[in-house]
């Protein structure tokens, strides 16, 4: 679309319309999203026994908070912190693993995240 710019004291002619590129902000690539996935550490989320909550609960709080997590999965990490004082509820990226262990905190449990040695989320 062309618009005419024709006034006192201004040559006439013709004014072409601007071109308004669109940008996205900046991301990383798809590649670079990968090798990050691969080269951040991965972190445990460990839940502790404790003498307040009882075992349904634990298992129901496992499966709201936890992606994915079946009952048997739960039924067994709740066993497991019962009867050794700890179990491993997941490996994942320290952020996920925060988050899960915030969750978990928050619905009464007691939980922390280290380090893992090896894994993946």
């Amino acid at each position: 679309m062309a618009v005419s710019a024709t006034g006192p004291g201004k040559g006439g002619g013709l004014l072409e319309r601007p071109v308004i590129e669109k940008t996205t902000p900046a991301r990383d690539s798809e590649f670079d999203l990968r090798k990050s996935r691969k080269t951040a550490p991965p972190y445990r989320v460990i839940l502790h026994n404790d003498n307040y909550n009882k075992r349904e609960y634990v298992v129901q709080v496992l499966m709201k908070v936890i992606p994915g997590m079946s009952l048997d999965n739960a039924v067994n990490i709740m066993q497991e912190a019962h009867h050794n004082g700890l179990s491993i509820v997941i490996i994942c990226a320290q952020a996920d693993a925060e988050e899960h262990c915030m969750q978990l905190r928050h619905n009464g449990l007691l939980s922390s995240i280290e380090p893992a040695s090896g894994g993946g989320c």
